[in-house]
């Protein structure tokens, strides 16, 4: 038996869709299971209501199960709601997984992350993901980490604040002189990555994947391409990272779905790369282009 967590999110819902295309019918844990009908199918699944943050309603999530793909995470282009919003799920919640799974006998977890995660400050987003993936390394559970760039695909998160901010706003915001890196990967190719892992004989397999498209832009890039797919022009100008920091916090504060939140903003502290063929040394096959995509399909 295979539970999915986070399994009506971006990546889960893909995931969910690609399971059932192959004839699994996944056990999902949902909030609501008239919701999740709604993106999910429901006579092909297996819902069992509630969520990590809650302990009791995992012992029966877990019943049965041999392994489990961890993507109930608060992602950071969700604006925080409270001072432990991230921290409860994203920690929290894994710590209540994991508890349970070692109870019930999960053979593995494969937790979705994200790349780039590291130490940070007490409480951020980024130290929240940083200990999600600490305490499965260290549960003594067999586990396999996957840590893709930022997504692309109808409805990914990260272009569409991008696009909802180029129709909204008059100039393009260049953050921090919009030279941070991005290595774009399609939803569809990290679903792929996923069922190879989950596919593979070696469960014991103790390893972090980070994975990218086949090409690196910079920021200023992905707007010049994003633009140019929407058929619209934009002046330029440079954004201070710190100035941009507080538009986000202002953002957060007045709009229920900003653009661009404080979370994300740990985004442009780094470039968000990795090695260029790392799908096709890993798993075998070339990822899709993000500027082909967005020829073939628009934004």
């Amino acid at each position: 038996m295979l539970l999915v967590t986070g399994a009506t999110g971006y990546i889960g819902r893909h995931l969910v869709a690609r399971l059932v295309a192959q004839g699994e019918r996944p056990r999902c844990l949902v909030r609501n299971p008239k919701s999740a009908a709604n993106v999910l199918p429901a006579d092909r699944v297996e819902f069992v209501q509630g969520d990590t943050t809650q302990a009791a309603a995992l012992q029966a999530a877990v019943a049965g199960v041999d392994t489990i793909i961890h993507a109930a995470f608060v992602t950071a282009d969700r604006k925080a709601l409270s001072s432990n919003f991230y921290q409860e799920t994203n920690v929290q919640g894994t710590a209540n997984l994991i508890a349970a799974a070692k109870t019930a006998g999960v053979q593995r977890v494969i937790e979705i992350s994200g790349l780039g995660t590291k130490p940070d400050k007490e409480g951020s987003y980024m130290e929240g993901r940083y200990q999600a993936e600490k305490m499965l390394i260290d549960s003594g559970l067999n586990w396999t980490i996957i840590r893709p760039s930022v997504l692309f695909g109808k409805g990914a998160p990260f272009v569409t604040g991008l696009t909802s901010l180029l129709r909204a706003a008059p100039v393009v915001p260049l953050i921090g002189g919009g030279k941070t890196m991005f290595q774009p990967i399609y939803v569809e190719d990290v679903v792929t990555v996923i069922v190879k892992v989950l596919e593979s004989p070696d469960t014991t397999n103790r390893q972090i994947y980070t994975i990218g498209g086949p090409e690196y832009y910079s920021f200023t890039q992905i707007f010049d391409l994003l633009l140019k797919t929407m058929g619209k022009s934009r002046p330029k100008v440079y954004a201070p990272t710190p100035l941009v920091a507080i538009g986000a916090a202002v953002m957060e504060a007045v709009l229920p779905k900003p653009p661009l939140t404080k979370a994300a903003m740990t985004l442009f502290s780094f470039d968000n790369t990795t090695d260029l063929d790392s799908v096709q040394r890993d798993f075998g096959f070339t990822p899709v282009s993000f500027k082909q995509y967005l020829q073939e399909n628009g934004v």
